[in-house]
Protein backbone atom coordinates (compact mmCIF):
# COMPACT_ATOMS: atom_id res chain seq x y z
CA UNK A 1 0.00 0.00 0.00
CA UNK A 2 0.68 2.92 1.16
CA UNK A 3 1.64 7.13 2.40
CA UNK A 4 5.32 11.13 0.93
CA UNK A 5 2.39 12.93 -0.49
CA UNK A 6 0.48 15.86 -0.89
CA UNK A 7 -1.16 15.15 2.51
CA UNK A 8 -0.26 14.02 5.91
CA UNK A 9 -2.50 10.53 4.90
CA UNK A 10 -1.40 10.26 1.10
CA UNK A 11 2.26 10.61 2.19
CA UNK A 12 1.75 7.79 5.43
CA UNK A 13 -0.19 5.42 2.77
CA UNK A 14 2.54 5.44 0.06
CA UNK A 15 5.20 4.89 1.94
CA UNK A 16 3.69 2.89 4.69
CA UNK A 17 3.39 0.29 2.13
CA UNK A 18 7.06 -0.94 3.41
CA UNK A 19 5.55 -2.10 6.31
CA UNK A 20 7.45 -5.45 7.51
CA UNK A 21 5.94 -8.17 9.40
CA UNK A 22 6.81 -11.30 11.41
CA UNK A 23 9.78 -12.53 8.85
CA UNK A 24 11.01 -9.37 8.79
CA UNK A 25 10.55 -8.99 4.89
CA UNK A 26 10.87 -5.03 3.98
CA UNK A 27 9.60 -4.09 0.42
CA UNK A 28 10.57 -0.08 -0.47
CA UNK A 29 8.41 2.02 -2.62
CA UNK A 30 7.45 1.03 -5.81
CA UNK A 31 9.04 2.77 -8.81
CA UNK A 32 6.64 4.83 -10.81
CA UNK A 33 4.95 2.60 -13.24
CA UNK A 34 4.83 4.66 -16.07
CA UNK A 35 2.34 4.67 -18.20
CA UNK A 36 -0.99 4.01 -16.57
CA UNK A 37 -3.42 3.56 -19.63
CA UNK A 38 -1.66 0.23 -21.02
CA UNK A 39 -3.92 -2.32 -21.72
CA UNK A 40 -4.85 -5.39 -20.40
CA UNK A 41 -4.37 -8.58 -22.95
CA UNK A 42 -3.75 -12.26 -23.68
CA UNK A 43 0.01 -13.15 -23.74
CA UNK A 44 1.87 -15.50 -26.24
CA UNK A 45 0.73 -18.35 -23.55
CA UNK A 46 -3.01 -17.80 -24.75
CA UNK A 47 -3.11 -16.52 -20.78
CA UNK A 48 -5.59 -13.84 -19.79
CA UNK A 49 -3.90 -10.80 -18.27
CA UNK A 50 -5.51 -9.13 -15.56
CA UNK A 51 -3.61 -5.47 -14.49
CA UNK A 52 -4.26 -3.47 -11.38
CA UNK A 53 -3.36 0.10 -11.56
CA UNK A 54 -1.92 0.44 -7.94
CA UNK A 55 -0.24 3.55 -5.65
CA UNK A 56 2.57 2.54 -3.25
CA UNK A 57 3.53 -1.13 -2.17
CA UNK A 58 0.20 -2.33 -2.35
CA UNK A 59 1.98 -5.42 -1.09
CA UNK A 60 0.04 -7.95 -2.90
CA UNK A 61 2.93 -9.23 -5.28
CA UNK A 62 5.29 -9.22 -2.07
CA UNK A 63 3.10 -11.16 -0.09
CA UNK A 64 2.57 -13.33 -2.97
CA UNK A 65 -1.08 -13.56 -3.86
CA UNK A 66 -0.48 -13.07 -7.70
CA UNK A 67 1.62 -16.22 -7.56
CA UNK A 68 -1.10 -18.00 -5.54
CA UNK A 69 -3.84 -16.62 -7.67
CA UNK A 70 -2.11 -17.55 -10.92
CA UNK A 71 -1.45 -21.04 -9.34
CA UNK A 72 -4.71 -21.65 -8.43
CA UNK A 73 -6.00 -20.63 -12.00
CA UNK A 74 -3.02 -21.03 -14.79
CA UNK A 75 -5.40 -19.51 -17.22
CA UNK A 76 -4.70 -16.08 -15.49
CA UNK A 77 -1.24 -14.06 -15.42
CA UNK A 78 -1.90 -10.81 -13.08
CA UNK A 79 0.07 -7.77 -13.68
CA UNK A 80 0.96 -4.53 -11.61
CA UNK A 81 1.37 -0.65 -12.96
CA UNK A 82 2.44 1.28 -9.90
CA UNK A 83 2.57 4.90 -9.67
CA UNK A 84 4.68 5.39 -6.52
CA UNK A 85 2.75 8.72 -5.23
CA UNK A 86 -0.70 8.93 -4.98
CA UNK A 87 -0.89 12.67 -5.67
CA UNK A 88 0.03 11.30 -9.12
CA UNK A 89 -1.85 8.30 -9.26
CA UNK A 90 -4.92 9.84 -8.17
CA UNK A 91 -5.22 12.55 -11.26
CA UNK A 92 -4.24 10.44 -13.69
CA UNK A 93 -7.20 7.93 -12.33
CA UNK A 94 -9.86 11.09 -12.28
CA UNK A 95 -8.26 11.87 -16.00
CA UNK A 96 -8.76 8.35 -17.02
CA UNK A 97 -12.11 7.63 -15.34
CA UNK A 98 -13.87 11.10 -16.70
CA UNK A 99 -12.70 9.76 -20.59
CA UNK A 100 -13.60 6.50 -19.45
CA UNK A 101 -10.36 5.23 -21.03
CA UNK A 102 -6.94 4.10 -20.16
CA UNK A 103 -8.15 2.44 -17.34
CA UNK A 104 -6.73 -0.93 -16.26
CA UNK A 105 -9.06 -3.60 -15.01
CA UNK A 106 -8.69 -3.01 -11.15
CA UNK A 107 -7.91 0.18 -9.93
CA UNK A 108 -7.21 1.14 -6.70
CA UNK A 109 -8.45 4.45 -5.00
CA UNK A 110 -7.30 5.65 -1.31
CA UNK A 111 -9.64 5.93 2.02
CA UNK A 112 -9.11 10.09 1.02
CA UNK A 113 -10.13 9.82 -2.22
CA UNK A 114 -12.98 7.27 -2.10
CA UNK A 115 -15.92 9.92 -1.59
CA UNK A 116 -15.15 11.94 -4.35
CA UNK A 117 -15.30 8.77 -6.53
CA UNK A 118 -18.50 7.23 -4.89
CA UNK A 119 -19.82 10.39 -5.61
CA UNK A 120 -18.62 11.99 -8.84
CA UNK A 121 -17.43 8.13 -10.35
CA UNK A 122 -19.59 5.38 -9.47
CA UNK A 123 -21.23 4.82 -12.87
CA UNK A 124 -17.82 4.18 -14.02
CA UNK A 125 -17.42 1.23 -11.83
CA UNK A 126 -18.67 -2.43 -11.71
CA UNK A 127 -21.04 -2.86 -8.34
CA UNK A 128 -18.80 -5.48 -6.52
CA UNK A 129 -21.74 -5.95 -3.82
CA UNK A 130 -23.25 -8.40 -6.96
CA UNK A 131 -20.20 -10.40 -7.18
CA UNK A 132 -20.14 -14.33 -6.21
CA UNK A 133 -18.72 -14.84 -2.80
CA UNK A 134 -19.25 -11.23 -1.77
CA UNK A 135 -20.76 -10.37 1.66
CA UNK A 136 -21.04 -7.34 3.09
CA UNK A 137 -20.72 -8.31 6.36
CA UNK A 138 -17.40 -9.78 5.84
CA UNK A 139 -15.99 -5.91 6.32
CA UNK A 140 -16.31 -3.89 8.88
CA UNK A 141 -19.60 -1.90 8.27
CA UNK A 142 -18.37 1.49 8.18
CA UNK A 143 -15.39 0.31 5.84
CA UNK A 144 -17.78 -1.11 3.49
CA UNK A 145 -20.08 2.19 3.73
CA UNK A 146 -17.05 4.33 2.86
CA UNK A 147 -16.85 2.45 -0.74
CA UNK A 148 -20.90 1.96 -1.22
CA UNK A 149 -23.09 4.78 -3.05
CA UNK A 150 -26.40 5.96 -1.31
CA UNK A 151 -28.33 3.38 -3.24
CA UNK A 152 -25.80 0.34 -2.04
CA UNK A 153 -23.17 -0.28 -5.01
CA UNK A 154 -20.27 -1.18 -3.62
CA UNK A 155 -17.63 0.97 -5.84
CA UNK A 156 -14.56 -0.79 -4.47
CA UNK A 157 -13.73 -3.72 -1.67
CA UNK A 158 -11.76 -2.50 1.05
CA UNK A 159 -8.40 -3.94 1.41
CA UNK A 160 -6.60 -2.69 4.63
CA UNK A 161 -7.22 -0.21 7.82
CA UNK A 162 -5.19 1.95 9.84
CA UNK A 163 -6.46 1.09 13.60
CA UNK A 164 -4.07 3.54 15.55
CA UNK A 165 -2.41 3.05 18.55
CA UNK A 166 0.86 4.69 20.46
CA UNK A 167 4.11 3.17 19.80
CA UNK A 168 6.76 4.44 22.38
CA UNK A 169 9.81 3.73 23.23
CA UNK A 170 10.36 1.88 26.52
CA UNK A 171 14.26 2.86 26.94
CA UNK A 172 13.09 6.69 26.74
CA UNK A 173 9.83 6.34 28.93
CA UNK A 174 11.90 4.33 31.32
CA UNK A 175 14.88 7.03 31.20
CA UNK A 176 12.15 9.98 31.46
CA UNK A 177 10.72 8.18 34.73
CA UNK A 178 7.32 6.92 32.98
CA UNK A 179 6.34 3.44 32.71
CA UNK A 180 6.85 1.11 30.05
CA UNK A 181 4.57 -1.40 30.70
CA UNK A 182 1.26 -1.33 27.78
CA UNK A 183 -0.76 -1.47 29.92
CA UNK A 184 0.01 0.72 32.27
CA UNK A 185 1.29 3.52 29.43
CA UNK A 186 -2.58 3.26 27.89
CA UNK A 187 -3.78 4.15 30.97
CA UNK A 188 -1.63 7.51 31.37
CA UNK A 189 -3.76 9.01 28.30
CA UNK A 190 -7.08 6.82 28.16
CA UNK A 191 -10.04 8.07 26.84
CA UNK A 192 -8.50 11.60 26.45
CA UNK A 193 -5.98 13.19 24.11
CA UNK A 194 -4.87 15.80 26.52
CA UNK A 195 -4.21 13.28 28.93
CA UNK A 196 -1.63 12.41 26.42
CA UNK A 197 0.12 16.00 26.49
CA UNK A 198 0.36 15.94 29.91
CA UNK A 199 2.18 12.65 29.32
CA UNK A 200 4.34 14.51 27.39
CA UNK A 201 4.56 17.80 30.02
CA UNK A 202 5.53 14.97 32.40
CA UNK A 203 7.98 12.80 30.10
CA UNK A 204 9.71 16.25 29.23
CA UNK A 205 10.79 17.12 33.00
CA UNK A 206 13.16 14.27 32.83
CA UNK A 207 13.56 14.05 29.16
CA UNK A 208 16.70 12.58 27.80
CA UNK A 209 18.83 14.93 26.44
CA UNK A 210 18.15 16.01 22.36
CA UNK A 211 14.60 14.23 22.31
CA UNK A 212 10.87 15.30 22.36
CA UNK A 213 8.06 13.30 23.85
CA UNK A 214 6.46 13.03 20.11
CA UNK A 215 7.34 13.11 16.47
CA UNK A 216 5.47 15.76 14.52
CA UNK A 217 2.65 18.62 15.16
CA UNK A 218 0.82 16.99 11.91
CA UNK A 219 1.10 13.26 13.59
CA UNK A 220 -0.53 14.21 16.75
CA UNK A 221 -3.35 16.39 15.14
CA UNK A 222 -4.31 13.34 12.26
CA UNK A 223 -4.58 11.13 15.04
CA UNK A 224 -7.04 13.56 17.02
CA UNK A 225 -9.19 14.23 14.12
CA UNK A 226 -8.93 10.68 12.68
CA UNK A 227 -10.50 9.59 16.04
CA UNK A 228 -13.47 11.83 15.65
CA UNK A 229 -16.65 10.74 13.97
CA UNK A 230 -17.38 14.18 12.26
CA UNK A 231 -14.62 16.22 11.23
CA UNK A 232 -14.38 18.87 8.23
CA UNK A 233 -17.56 17.97 6.50
CA UNK A 234 -21.17 16.73 8.43
CA UNK A 235 -23.48 14.42 6.52
CA UNK A 236 -25.30 16.45 4.09
CA UNK A 237 -21.88 17.28 2.47
CA UNK A 238 -21.51 20.83 3.82
CA UNK A 239 -17.90 21.97 4.66
CA UNK A 240 -17.63 22.41 8.63
CA UNK A 241 -14.32 22.74 9.76
CA UNK A 242 -14.20 25.95 10.52
CA UNK A 243 -17.26 25.54 12.51
CA UNK A 244 -16.44 22.18 14.11
CA UNK A 245 -15.14 22.82 18.04
CA UNK A 246 -13.78 18.88 17.43
CA UNK A 247 -11.36 20.55 14.84
CA UNK A 248 -10.21 23.69 16.58
CA UNK A 249 -10.36 21.58 20.14
CA UNK A 250 -7.36 19.34 18.23
CA UNK A 251 -5.42 22.29 16.32
CA UNK A 252 -5.50 24.21 19.95
CA UNK A 253 -4.49 20.76 21.64
CA UNK A 254 -1.87 19.94 18.79
CA UNK A 255 -0.25 24.09 19.15
CA UNK A 256 -0.39 23.58 22.94
CA UNK A 257 2.48 20.56 22.89
CA UNK A 258 4.17 22.39 20.01
CA UNK A 259 4.58 25.31 21.94
CA UNK A 260 5.50 23.89 25.03
CA UNK A 261 8.40 21.40 23.15
CA UNK A 262 6.65 18.51 23.06
CA UNK A 263 6.94 17.49 19.34
CA UNK A 264 9.67 17.77 17.09
CA UNK A 265 9.66 20.85 14.60
CA UNK A 266 9.12 18.23 11.31
CA UNK A 267 6.90 16.89 9.03
CA UNK A 268 6.46 13.64 8.62
CA UNK A 269 7.60 11.59 6.02
CA UNK A 270 10.07 13.91 4.99
CA UNK A 271 14.10 13.61 5.08
CA UNK A 272 14.99 15.08 8.17
CA UNK A 273 11.90 13.60 9.72
CA UNK A 274 13.37 10.25 8.61
CA UNK A 275 16.21 11.35 10.44
CA UNK A 276 14.77 11.91 14.03
CA UNK A 277 13.76 8.06 13.75
CA UNK A 278 17.27 7.25 12.78
CA UNK A 279 18.65 9.21 15.80
CA UNK A 280 16.19 8.24 18.20
CA UNK A 281 14.88 12.08 18.96
CA UNK A 282 11.53 11.25 19.82
CA UNK A 283 9.56 8.74 22.19
CA UNK A 284 6.67 8.60 20.69
CA UNK A 285 4.62 8.08 17.52
CA UNK A 286 0.86 7.83 16.54
CA UNK A 287 0.77 4.22 14.97
CA UNK A 288 -1.22 2.70 12.45
CA UNK A 289 0.45 -1.06 12.21
CA UNK A 290 1.77 0.13 8.85
CA UNK A 291 3.75 2.41 10.64
CA UNK A 292 5.99 0.03 12.80
CA UNK A 293 7.38 -1.14 8.58
CA UNK A 294 8.45 2.59 8.33
CA UNK A 295 9.58 2.49 11.52
CA UNK A 296 11.96 -0.31 10.78
CA UNK A 297 13.06 0.76 7.74
CA UNK A 298 14.30 4.27 9.05
CA UNK A 299 15.63 2.95 12.22
CA UNK A 300 19.14 2.21 13.35
CA UNK A 301 19.48 -1.85 13.75
CA UNK A 302 19.91 -1.62 17.86
CA UNK A 303 16.28 0.11 17.54
CA UNK A 304 14.65 -3.08 17.62
CA UNK A 305 12.86 -4.49 20.40
CA UNK A 306 13.31 -1.03 22.19
CA UNK A 307 9.67 -0.38 20.84
CA UNK A 308 6.12 -1.49 22.47
CA UNK A 309 2.67 -0.30 20.79
CA UNK A 310 -0.11 0.87 23.51
CA UNK A 311 -3.85 1.81 23.09
CA UNK A 312 -4.36 5.50 22.17
CA UNK A 313 -6.58 7.63 23.90
CA UNK A 314 -9.24 7.06 21.85
CA UNK A 315 -9.69 4.74 18.43
CA UNK A 316 -9.17 5.89 15.23
CA UNK A 317 -8.02 5.24 11.52
CA UNK A 318 -5.80 6.40 9.65
CA UNK A 319 -4.98 4.79 5.95
CA UNK A 320 -6.95 2.40 3.91
CA UNK A 321 -7.64 1.36 0.16
CA UNK A 322 -10.31 0.02 -2.11
CA UNK A 323 -9.95 -2.26 -5.03
CA UNK A 324 -12.51 -1.22 -8.09
CA UNK A 325 -13.09 -2.97 -11.35
CA UNK A 326 -13.76 -0.32 -14.09
CA UNK A 327 -16.67 -0.91 -16.34
CA UNK A 328 -14.43 -0.02 -19.26
CA UNK A 329 -11.87 -3.01 -18.46
CA UNK A 330 -10.95 -5.50 -21.07
CA UNK A 331 -11.80 -8.24 -18.57
CA UNK A 332 -14.66 -7.01 -16.39
CA UNK A 333 -15.36 -10.82 -15.08
CA UNK A 334 -12.13 -11.69 -14.51
CA UNK A 335 -11.20 -8.77 -12.67
CA UNK A 336 -14.04 -9.07 -10.37
CA UNK A 337 -13.40 -12.60 -9.47
CA UNK A 338 -9.41 -11.70 -8.57
CA UNK A 339 -10.65 -8.66 -6.74
CA UNK A 340 -13.22 -10.67 -4.38
CA UNK A 341 -10.40 -13.26 -3.65
CA UNK A 342 -7.61 -10.34 -2.77
CA UNK A 343 -9.79 -8.95 -0.38
CA UNK A 344 -11.22 -12.08 1.29
CA UNK A 345 -10.36 -12.15 5.13
CA UNK A 346 -7.91 -15.43 4.22
CA UNK A 347 -5.78 -12.90 1.60
CA UNK A 348 -6.27 -10.08 4.24
CA UNK A 349 -4.39 -12.40 6.85
CA UNK A 350 -1.51 -13.09 5.08
CA UNK A 351 -1.04 -9.43 3.78
CA UNK A 352 -0.54 -8.26 7.05
CA UNK A 353 1.61 -10.98 7.76
CA UNK A 354 3.69 -10.09 5.60
CA UNK A 355 3.52 -6.15 4.46
CA UNK A 356 1.67 -4.68 7.80
CA UNK A 357 -1.69 -3.76 5.86
CA UNK A 358 -4.30 -4.38 8.66
CA UNK A 359 -7.41 -6.19 7.38
CA UNK A 360 -11.02 -4.67 7.00
CA UNK A 361 -12.33 -7.96 7.03
CA UNK A 362 -12.99 -9.15 11.06
CA UNK A 363 -12.67 -12.52 10.23
CA UNK A 364 -8.77 -12.14 9.19
CA UNK A 365 -8.80 -11.35 13.13
CA UNK A 366 -8.49 -14.46 14.25
CA UNK A 367 -6.55 -16.41 11.89
CA UNK A 368 -2.93 -17.85 12.82
CA UNK A 369 -1.52 -15.13 10.86
CA UNK A 370 -2.96 -11.81 12.58
CA UNK A 371 -2.89 -13.81 16.27
CA UNK A 372 0.67 -14.42 15.74
CA UNK A 373 1.73 -11.92 14.23
CA UNK A 374 5.00 -10.12 15.53
CA UNK A 375 7.22 -7.21 14.63
CA UNK A 376 11.08 -7.15 15.09
CA UNK A 377 10.61 -3.12 16.47
CA UNK A 378 8.25 -4.33 19.26
CA UNK A 379 9.69 -7.75 19.86
CA UNK A 380 6.45 -10.23 21.67
CA UNK A 381 4.24 -7.71 21.64
CA UNK A 382 0.63 -8.97 20.54
CA UNK A 383 0.38 -6.63 17.85
CA UNK A 384 -2.10 -8.45 15.57
CA UNK A 385 -4.29 -8.67 18.85
CA UNK A 386 -3.72 -4.99 20.09
CA UNK A 387 -4.76 -3.36 16.35
CA UNK A 388 -7.36 -5.57 16.00
CA UNK A 389 -8.89 -4.55 19.73
CA UNK A 390 -8.51 -0.73 18.57
CA UNK A 391 -9.99 -1.60 15.11
CA UNK A 392 -13.42 -2.45 17.12
CA UNK A 393 -13.91 0.85 18.16
CA UNK A 394 -12.98 2.64 15.22
CA UNK A 395 -16.10 5.05 14.79
CA UNK A 396 -17.92 5.70 11.24
CA UNK A 397 -16.60 9.01 9.97
CA UNK A 398 -18.34 10.87 7.45
CA UNK A 399 -15.23 11.54 4.87
CA UNK A 400 -15.49 14.27 2.19
CA UNK A 401 -14.34 14.87 -1.40
CA UNK A 402 -12.18 17.45 -0.32
CA UNK A 403 -10.88 15.78 3.11
CA UNK A 404 -7.20 15.71 2.16
CA UNK A 405 -6.63 19.40 0.86
CA UNK A 406 -8.61 20.72 4.33
CA UNK A 407 -6.35 17.91 6.43
CA UNK A 408 -2.60 18.99 4.37
CA UNK A 409 -3.78 23.14 5.18
CA UNK A 410 -4.45 22.33 8.98
CA UNK A 411 -1.01 19.98 9.69
CA UNK A 412 1.43 21.79 6.64
CA UNK A 413 0.38 25.04 6.45
CA UNK A 414 -1.11 25.37 10.50
CA UNK A 415 0.40 23.43 13.36
CA UNK A 416 3.80 23.13 12.36
CA UNK A 417 4.09 27.15 12.34
CA UNK A 418 3.69 26.78 15.96
CA UNK A 419 6.65 24.98 16.04
CA UNK A 420 8.47 27.77 14.18
CA UNK A 421 7.50 30.67 16.50
CA UNK A 422 3.87 31.59 15.13
CA UNK A 423 1.06 31.70 17.61
CA UNK A 424 -1.61 29.53 17.39
CA UNK A 425 -4.08 31.98 16.57
CA UNK A 426 -2.03 33.00 13.06
CA UNK A 427 -0.78 29.53 12.26
CA UNK A 428 -4.97 28.65 12.21
CA UNK A 429 -5.58 31.81 10.48
CA UNK A 430 -2.86 31.06 7.77
CA UNK A 431 -4.23 27.57 7.52
CA UNK A 432 -7.63 28.34 7.16
CA UNK A 433 -6.71 30.75 4.43
CA UNK A 434 -4.49 28.17 2.23
CA UNK A 435 -7.43 25.94 2.63
CA UNK A 436 -10.27 28.06 1.66
CA UNK A 437 -8.26 29.19 -1.08
CA UNK A 438 -7.54 25.55 -2.75
CA UNK A 439 -11.30 24.94 -1.99
CA UNK A 440 -12.21 28.41 -3.90
CA UNK A 441 -14.54 29.50 -0.78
Amino acid sequence: MRAARTTTARRALAIAAVASLGAGLLAGCADDGGDDSSSSSGDSSGKTTITLGLFGTQGFKEAGLYKEYEKLNPDIKIEENVTERNENYYPALVNHLTTNSGLQDVQAIEVGNIAEVVNTQADKFVDMSKVEGVKKENWLDWKWQQGATKDGQAVGLGTDIGPMAICYRKDLFEKAGLPTDREEVGKLWAGDWSKLVDAGEDYKKKAPSGTTFMDSPGGLLNAILSSESEKFYDASGKVIYKDNPAVKGAFDLTAKAAEEGLVQSQTQFQPAWDQTIANSKFASVVCPPWMLGYLKGKSQPDAAGKWDVAAAPKSGNWGGTFLGVPKSGKHVEEAQKLVAWLTAPEQQAKLFAVQGSFPSAPGAYKLPEVTGAKNSMTGDAPIGDIFAKAAADIPAQVIGPKDQIIQQGLTDNGVVLVTQGKSAKDAWETATKTIDNNLDQ
